[in-house]
């Protein structure tokens, strides 16, 4: 006898979907794509002609160039092509367009669903004094912090009733970009226009503001879904305080030395955000956790699927991008129907290839073998690597 569980996972919300993303989370949603019986369409660039995700997509469509400005961020030959051949909705993957509020926009414009949340909540928390401002209306605590600053003066009186060390930071910065730990005033004074200029580069908006920098912190981080009409669950936390070059390396959950009452106040903070912008899609509230103080401060919240979505998968049994896709198509029983409790315990670890002779920079070229076949059967593998496979400097 089927269940309504198998109803929902047999039905299709979409006929084909459009993957605006390359590499490991291409094939990551494709895997899923086909565990729904919808199509998949790849996009991939002159550097990824041979990638795995072209491969194992029903259809895949080449947009000339290598740039990432002239393929994955190409909106225009994206949609172009989603247009012509009859694509439904897009997914964004991670980085790139995945929270870029115009394209979300353009695509709802054109009848195309956005695979993620809506443009407004893309805007709302991808400035980060404005998710700070959301964070505090909800009852989330906040870190000590200022406003945007408008000059250096401003910075120095914010800086000095907040206390030392503080920490500068870009309203619209990511990656580790756009931050810099201030021990003192000269430091802040050397740091501010530098901060101010990378954040304008990168991200075309020079704000900048300061918070409280915490020295003995935890980076711990919830991973909450809502379907855009009021309902938001929360999946667990994950620890993801391991970093190297502002970039996680190692992901857990559950948090190790987290007591259950600490879990449910991060949970219940997290939800009352997202329920606050009825939130739609996958979402993770990033929190720091002072570790003298046994207290946690809103850190910024992620409109996006995360790297290290794999570990929250692996403890709860959910395919978020299922989720994701279900969501977007008006399907909201994931939610309604999920009653179950994180179980067990998960790790995931990226794996990096550096150069030693050049001080551990990133290291791009030919991969001759590579093997996963002995990987022990609990352990999953996230990859779109392969013998022969050039990894491009170009991303």
């Amino acid at each position: 006898m089927s269940t309504q569980a198998d109803k929902i996972s047999n039905s299709k919300v979409f006929n084909k979907v459009l993957i605006a993303n390359r590499g490991a989370i291409a094939t990551r949603i494709i895997r899923t794509l086909r565990k729904m019986g919808i199509g998949s369409v790849a996009i991939y660039s002159d550097a990824d002609t041979q990638s795995r995700h072209v491969q194992e997509a029903d259809e895949a469509v080449h947009l000339p160039g290598v740039l990432a400005s002239e393929t994955y961020l190409d909106v225009d030959s994206i949609l172009k092509f989603s247009k012509e051949l009859g694509v439904d909705a897009i997914h964004p993957g991670y980085g790139f367009l995945s929270e870029n509020a115009e394209f979300s926009k353009q695509c709802e414009a054109n009848g195309i669903a956005f695979i993620g949340p809506t443009a407004e909540q893309i805007l709302q928390f991808g400035l980060k004094h404005r998710a700070r401002e959301l964070a505090g209306n909800s009852g989330v605590p906040l870190i000590p912090g200022s406003e945007l600053l408008t000059d250096l003066d401003e910075a120095k009186h914010c800086a000095n009733d907040i206390g030392y060390p503080v920490m500068l930071k870009s309203t619209a910065g990511g990656g580790g970009i756009g931050m810099q730990v201030c021990w003192d005033e000269p430091e802040l004074i050397s740091g501010f226009e530098r901060v101010k200029r990378l954040s304008q580069n990168n991200f075309g908006n020079d704000g900048v503001f300061l918070e409280k920098y915490i020295d003995k912190a935890r980076h711990i981080e919830i991973q909450v879904v809502g379907d855009g009409a009021g309902n938001v669950v929360a999946l667990g936390e994950r620890d993801c305080s391991l970093q190297r070059r502002n970039q996680k390396v190692i992901e857990e959950t559950p948090a190790a030395n987290l007591s259950d009452e600490l879990r449910q106040a991060m949970s219940e903070a997290a939800v009352s955000l997202a329920k606050a912008v009825n939130y739609r899609s996958a979402g993770t509230v990033e929190y720091i956790f002072d570790v003298t103080d046994q207290t946690f401060y809103f850190l910024e919240m992620n409109t996006r699927l995360q790297v290290e979505h794999g570990v929250t998968e692996a403890v709860t049994g959910v395919d978020l991008v299922e989720w994701m896709v279900r969501i977007a198509g008006g399907d909201r029983a994931c939610i309604a129907d999920y009653k179950h409790a994180p179980k067990g315990h998960a790790m995931q670890v990226r794996l990096y290839a550096e150069d030693p002779g050049k001080n551990f920079q990133p290291s791009s070229g030919l991969l001759t073998h590579v093997d996963f076949s002995g990987s022990a059967s609990y352990l999953r593998v996230d990859s779109w690597i392969e013998s022969g496979i050039t990894v491009p400097a170009a991303y």
